[in-house]
């Protein structure tokens, strides 16, 4: 009698406690690494959490409501940080920035066409999962042009985790190398109710209109540029106490983490090395070209890495904004690469995947 595989711990229970057990873990591991002086531990903890929560067999995932609360509050802090400094730091080395986004786009594109190629992913699997960004377009597009949405789903999502995890790493040992220990931590400093108010506004607003509109990461972008602008106009002041930005922080870390499950990883299981492996290629080769930063322009060695890390953007801005960077460089790279891979991502992954589709041998199509 054949014997049934054992249930995973979380599966059983009510989605109440599933969630309470998803929380006391985050607190517990946002303790430790706090303790242990991990920049971004409020956002690696709750990521950390969530994914041993998917694989224990969690059903929970974020609402989508909750979902766009974590993108509206990490669009302002990224608008907080596009001051006219920023702009300022762009146009001072555009050239150079836009060489080291085009080359990083044309590194993923050559991984993810390179892994088609030789068919360690079904079809075009792998041009969608490499894209270094826009990583909701990507999955949408993949599963409209019949590739494995979860897959490239896990090789997004998995790569968010990688970078963001090294990115932290890296910035707790260059903290350790000398730099000065950062402030503590003030949870409910006392903030100025209208420009509060006023960037709450914008951020709801924003995210509204950008879910609207026909543009891609609209939820993000729009409220991002709105409250850019009108911070740069001296109409707002973007205010984000400690506890609002926490919450975004384990919103972003659980929405990552809980798409984990089982069933996605025993789906991956036989590709998890080939995958992992293009994801390290590609970040020792954003590494390399943060090197060429510091030789060329003369940025830290931090700044220059959280610059050209290709991770999600929102993870990016958690753990620059928790280490001693420059801020408004990070940004502006990490900002103008976003824009470009939301602008031309798509489409070239399309084109790509196009190709690849086209010179396959006839006993790949179906009969």
């Amino acid at each position: 009698m054949p014997i049934s595989p054992p249930v995973p711990f979380l599966a059983g229970l009510p989605r109440p406690l599933q969630w309470s057990a998803l929380l006391v873990l985050s607190v517990l591991l946002c303790a430790g690494l706090f303790v242990a002086g991990l920049p971004a531990a409020l956002l690696i903890g709750p990521m950390i959490a969530a994914i041993a929560a998917g694989l224990a067999g969690a059903t929970i995932r974020v609402p989508d409501p909750l979902s766009l609360l974590a993108q509206a509050i990490v669009s302002m802090l990224v608008a907080s940080v596009m001051t006219p400094e920023t702009v300022v730091a762009f146009l001072a080395e555009w050239p150079l920035f836009l060489a080291v986004v085009l080359a990083t786009i044309a590194a993923s594109s050559a991984l993810g066409w390179l892994m088609s190629h030789r068919r360690v992913l079904p079809g075009t699997t792998a041009v969608w999962g490499s894209s270094p960004g826009a990583a909701s377009a990507m999955v949408l597009m993949a599963e409209a042009f019949g590739a494995d949405a979860r897959l490239v789903a896990m090789m997004q999502y998995l790569r968010m985790v990688m970078v963001a995890g090294a990115a932290a790493l890296v910035a707790r040992i260059y903290l350790d190398v000398g730099a000065a220990e950062p402030p503590p931590i003030v949870w409910f400093p006392s903030v100025d109710l209208f420009h509060f108010a006023g960037t709450i506004a914008v951020a709801a607003i924003g995210t509204l209109v950008g879910r609207v509109l026909p543009i891609p990461s609209g939820t993000l972008l729009v409220p991002m540029i709105a409250g850019a602008v009108l911070q740069g106009m001296g109409l707002l002041d973007i205010v984000l106490p400690e506890w609002l930005l926490s919450i975004g922080y384990a919103l972003i870390g659980w929405r990552i983490g809980l798409g984990f499950t089982r069933a996605v990883i025993r789906h991956a299981a036989r590709v998890l090395p080939q995958i992992a492996l293009s994801i390290l290629v590609l970040m020792a080769f954003s590494a390399s070209l943060a090197a060429l930063l510091v030789v060329l322009v003369g940025v830290d060695p931090l700044t220059a890495y959280l610059a050209t890390s290709p991770g999600g953007m929102d993870s990016i801005a958690v753990i620059a904004a928790s280490s001693p960077v420059d801020m408004s460089f990070v940004m502006a790279l990490q900002a103008v690469r976003f824009f470009i891979i939301v602008v031309t991502g798509p489409p070239v992954a399309h084109f790509v995947a196009r190709r690849l589709h086209a010179r396959a041998p006839p006993a790949d199509t179906p009969h």
